[in-house]
């Protein structure tokens, strides 16, 4: 593992991603992407929501900062085969421009939820194209034999990619609450692609980690610019691309479990909203004001320590998928106790199935 290299891309990341955002700010207030205060949103002020530019910029100027190393400077090369396989880079590139796209546009023009994720299923399928793919998994009842899904590699690593871009997305509701999550997410991914010798998970990892670091200058409380979708979905797009290549092959089908737990919170979040929704017969993009962090806020917490309280959790949970692709015996169970025990506490403390559960809480209250 070259840690200079890893060092520099991380410093470039953060820097580039702080020099662009002013620029992303000029730009939103150029196109009139401006989040005005409402009465599902925090901010009391009108706030630029364009941030993913400064993130776009950080990651493609990393990029070129590995490119160049690689070629002038002897660094170790990620963009080799992948695990026997080819990924065509220059489409994996094309792909999460494309996501990044799909959330600019959503940023200025307020783009219809079946047109968007219309966008997101053609950013994910130009990924899939690439040849990064979810083709297969460890098969736990037979030593050293993999599941294969042939052709139902593309749908299911589209659904996945799509899965995570969404998470991250509808995470995003507090200043510094989506970076920082995906920061920790990132930075547990490049963990574990270190011990499972991931090379290429490790470079993206990094990078994503400096870009969120370099956002979150300007995005903690009081933010003076949001990411917008055109964070949100570059970040959880790219979250998914890094876990894919790390878990690719793995030899441990519970390493699939690593980026899901280390993106725990806003797959807890995301899973209750889709419950509470279609238990009261709303659409699943219907907004509403029952996330975590809706509940937090609600419960006295504020904006900070709202946020303090979710990073803390993210890290919990990163930390025990570690545990969990790390070890066996004893540790795993303690590891798979404590994720249970931390998510159901949080479900059934903050009513996050809102009124489905409103019945078990209050019994005046009938269903």
């Amino acid at each position: 593992m070259n840690w200079l290299e890893c060092g520099a891309l991380l410093l470039t990341a953060v820097i580039v991603t702080i020099a662009l955002t002013p620029v992303a700010k000029l730009i939103a207030k150029r196109f009139d992407a401006i989040d005005y205060p409402d009465q599902r949103r925090v901010n009391t002020e009108p706030i630029p929501r364009m941030g993913g530019v400064a993130i776009f910029g950080g990651i493609a100027a990393s990029c070129v900062v590995l490119i160049i190393g690689v070629n002038a400077w002897g660094w170790i090369n990620p963009f080799q085969s992948y695990l026997g396989e080819d990924v065509n880079y220059v489409l994996l590139g094309i792909g999460i421009t494309a996501m990044f796209a799909v959330g600019a546009l959503d940023d200025i023009f307020n783009l219809t939820a079946r047109v968007k994720l219309a966008g997101q299923i053609v950013a994910a399928c130009i990924v899939a194209s690439s040849g990064l793919l979810l083709s297969n998994i460890q098969n736990p009842f037979v030593e050293d034999a993999f599941i294969q899904f042939g052709v139902f590699s593309y749908p299911i690593t589209v659904f996945y990619l799509v899965a995570f871009a969404n998470i991250i997305n509808l995470i995003d509701g507090l200043d510094g609450l989506a970076a920082g999550i995906s920061a920790i997410s990132a930075s547990t991914i490049f963990i574990f692609a270190i011990l499972a010798g991931r090379f290429s998970a490790a470079i993206m990892g990094i990078i994503v980690v400096g870009v969120c670091i370099g956002f979150l200058k300007s995005n903690l409380h009081p933010a003076s610019i949001f990411m917008g979708d055109s964070g949100s979905l570059l970040l959880g797009l790219s979250l998914g691309v890094i876990s894919l290549f790390a878990v690719a092959r793995s030899t441990l089908f519970i390493s699939l479990l690593v980026p899901i737990l280390a993106a725990g919170v806003p797959v807890t979040d995301t899973a209750m909203a889709i419950i509470r929704r279609k238990r009261a017969h709303q659409p699943v993009d219907a907004p509403d004001t029952g996330h975590i962090h809706h509940r937090l806020m609600k419960a006295g917490f504020s904006q900070r320590a709202t946020v303090f309280i979710m990073w803390t959790w993210t890290a919990a949970l990163a930390i025990c998928s570690i545990v969990l692709a790390e070890s066996d015996g004893f540790p795993r169970v303690v590891a798979i106790t404590i994720v249970a025990v931390i998510t159901g506490f949080a479900i059934i403390k903050l009513q996050l199935l809102g009124p489905v559960l409103t019945h078990h809480y209050n019994p005046r209250i009938k269903k």
